[in-house]
This record gives C-alpha cells, structure tokens and sequence, in this order.
C-alpha cells in the first residue's frame, strides 16, 4: 500500500506546523479527487481541516517550494552514486482572461504558435539509471524572458552592412547574455547551491531551443558540460588537417560536412531493423558561430525501399563523451515532458483559477511537487505491482477515501485487515493495470 509518510517525513523540514498541515491536506486531497483541481474541488475532498477558506489561506502564504522538493528528491528519488543530469525546459500553461499574473503570449510546441497563457522555466534532476525526471524547480518568464531573440534583433535601428567603423575585437567566449539567458543562469545557480555535495552533477541537458553559442557559454561558466541538438542544416566543417601553407595563420576549417555523404571513417554503429538502416556517426567539428571544438553525433535513418533519409544532429562541450552516452543522456531528457503531462493531465497545471502572483506560483510548484510525489509512492510498489501508475495510484487514494468516509457509519470500526481488504477491492473498480499483492 502507498505509505503517506513520505510526504510526511518531506513536510516536517523547515516548515511551521500550520503550514505543513495544510499542505498534508491538499496533498491527500490531490491524490483522491476527480475532475479539475481546483481550489473548490480540494476543499470537497480534504475533509474535515481542509474547508475552502484554508485551501485560500494556504495559496496565498510564500512557500519554499525548491526546498520541499529538494528534501523530498533527495531522501526518496535519487541515488549519490548514480549519474544525475541537469535538465530545462519551458512550460506554457494555456490561460484564458486578462488578469491572470505574468499572462502573455507564448510559443507552444504542441500548438506550433504563440498562445494566450503562462510561460515557465522548470529544471529538474534526472536519474540516467532509474530513467525518471524529478522537477525542483518551476519559475514563471515574463514578457521580458519570452521574447525570442529574433524580435528583439528587430528593434534595433538599421544601420549600414558591414563592421561599424573603430569597433574593436572581442573575446568569443565573453558573450552579452538575453534576459532570458540570464534568467536561466540564475535559476541553475540557485539549484546548484540548494544541492550542494550531495549530488555530483555535470551535464545540463536541453532541446534544441539551447543549440546555439549564447546558451552554451552561458552553461560552461557555471562549469557544466552542455548537451543539446543542433538544427538539421546546421554547416558544420571538419578540422583541417592539410599541410600549412607557410604564411598567416593556420587554417582552421576543413571540408563542410554533407550529412548524406559522411566518410566511413567516422561511423561508430549501424543497423538495420523493419526496412529501416540506422547509422550512427561521432567526430568533432567546428561551428563558424561556436567558439570551441564540438562532439557531434549525427544519427542517419534511409528508408531503403524508398530510399529517403532523415537525420538528427546531437552535440556535446565535453569531448570524451562516447556516442552511446550521448545518445542516451539526450533521450533520458525527454522524461521532462513527462513531468509536464503528468502535471497538467492529473495535478491541475491546466486548471487552477488562480490570478495574483503568489497564488499562481504556488499552483503550478503544487503541480510539480505531486508529480516527485506520486514518485515517492509509486517506487516501493513496483515489486508486487510492476505496472503501476498514477492513475491506479489515484484509484487507491480515492477508494480508501471511500471506506473510510463509508465505515465511519458504522457504530464500531472493524479490524484494520478488514480495512485493508476493502481498500483494496474497491480500488479493483478504477484500476488500469494488474498488482500481484494489492494488500
């Protein structure tokens, strides 16, 4: 059975007792009610202790929700020993209305548009070994932070082709950062600072939002190795290493890369599985806008009775890093997204009804703290129910809130193996997936 004293051992940390009663209410609450999760629906579901006008008390108070979820991941979700990424991503959560804090328009990859909404930047901890994503942190952009840097390019005033008359070389690696680079720099500085020695971290991983210099200077002065794609027509060229012509500098740049046509030479695996051939190439090569050595890995798919072809493009700072690695660290990032589904498919990120700043930054780190916390309960269960999700873990909750609230009728309360028994007959009613040993 899901042992609630996960959470309670994660809420007894540096929190007043008021507080930590109100969030142990919304958290069961959470994890039993149907439909949206909204403020009202909490306080149906909390019961006695957790009426509407606590439910508003608690949205309203700041609340250290790095914290929570650092202790929480720290203790129940994660593994010193094992590989730990650090991974990004941005969150547009869809809002209707005018009054809602920090509501603009953002780009959404599902929608392939600017929509009407909230945009947030969340940065997770990843366990390459156990392939989940544990978000730590959720912080809201603003109009600022979401303008792309092609816009703001636009706003300066035209001026003549060429370098500007007396304008005077600069260091490469010394990059004028955007707001929301520096946004971003700032918020992996604090969650490196919350984690201190207990976890080695060495990667930052992102999409391909992050495939350009700006972003990867940005990370290698916080001394992380970056991990990212690159766009598919990306020119890439191969150090030159033809013979010196005697005069001037060096020549840096050798032949540019044709993705179709890469030498044999750099091949490091190939397969072929359902008609489709995979190969899977590494070398360095220069970038003329990047101003370090890069670790590539192009991955080439032909369809060979049609013979077309499609390929990817990953990159890496860190030079030493294998193909294999490379690949698999990049696919373990996509866990983030599941984070997100989960947030909005059953801990309201889509629903709260919320305006006002705190209100509305603490319902969508409630949505994340849930996803570490259906985590927490669902790891201990995986040995007598290997399919488990959160949608039986949500079954369980709520039948057990159904007995209980059923034998408090009763003049006298039966034994607790009885309890047991029909906790777990009537979750059988919402189940998804088969347990073993359900008690």
């Amino acid at each position: 059975m899901p042992d609630m004293m996960l959470v309670v051992v994660c809420l007894s940390q540096d929190r007043d007792p008021t507080t930590r009663r109100q969030l142990s209410r919304v958290t069961e609450a959470m994890l039993a009610m149907t439909g949206r999760v909204t403020m009202r629906g909490m306080a149906r579901w909390a019961g006695k202790g957790g009426s509407y006008r606590t439910i508003q008390r608690f949205f309203t108070t700041s609340l250290s929700w790095a914290t929570l979820q650092w202790v929480l991941i720290r203790h129940h979700l994660l593994e010193p020993a094992a590989v730990i990424l650090m991974g990004g991503d941005d969150v547009v959560v869809t809002k209707a209305g005018k009054q809602t804090h920090g509501l603009d328009r953002f780009f959404s990859s599902l929608d392939g548009k600017r929509v009407p909404g909230l945009g947030c930047l969340s940065v997770s901890l990843i366990s390459v070994k156990r392939r989940i994503s544990s978000p730590v942190m959720m912080e809201q952009l603003d109009k600022e932070h979401a303008a792309p840097p092609q816009e703001v390019a636009k706003q300066k005033s035209p001026g003549k082709r060429g370098r500007p008359k007396g304008s005077k070389n600069r260091h490469r690696r010394e990059v004028e950062l955007s707001p929301y680079l520096r946004f971003v720099q700032e918020t992996i500085k604090r969650l490196l600072q919350l984690i201190g020695d207990h976890v080695q971290v060495r990667y930052f991983v992102f999409d391909g939002a992050f495939g350009h210099h700006d972003a990867w200077q940005m990370v290698r002065k916080l001394e992380l190795q970056m991990i990212s794609k690159l766009r598919h027509d990306a020119a890439l060229y191969v150090p030159y290493d033809g013979p010196y012509a005697g005069r001037g500098q060096r020549k840096k740049y050798g032949q540019k890369l044709a993705y179709r046509h890469i030498p044999a030479a750099y091949l490091q695996e190939s397969c072929i599985e359902k008609d489709i051939e995979t190969k899977i190439y590494q070398m360095h090569v220069w970038q003329k806008r990047f101003a370090d050595l890069l670790n590539m890995v192009v991955m080439v798919k032909t369809n060979l009775k049609t013979q077309a072809m499609a390929h990817v493009v990953l990159c890496s700072s860190d030079l030493e890093l294998p193909y294999d690695q490379l690949i698999d660290y990049d696919r373990v990032r996509f866990q983030i997204e599941f984070n997100c589904r989960d947030a909005k498919q059953y801990w309201g990120l889509e629903d709260f009804m919320t305006v006002k700043q705190t209100p509305v930054y603490n319902s969508a780190n409630l949505a994340m703290f849930m996803v570490n916390v259906a985590h927490a309960l669902i790891r201990p269960m995986r040995t007598h129910w290997p399919e488990l999700s959160v949608t039986d873990l949500k079954a369980w909750f709520r039948s057990r809130k159904y007995v209980v609230e059923t034998l408090k009728l009763l003049p006298e309360m039966p034994e607790p193996i009885f309890i047991k028994q029909a906790i777990a007959q009537v979750a059988e009613l919402g189940r998804v997936n088969f347990a073993v040993n359900p008690v």
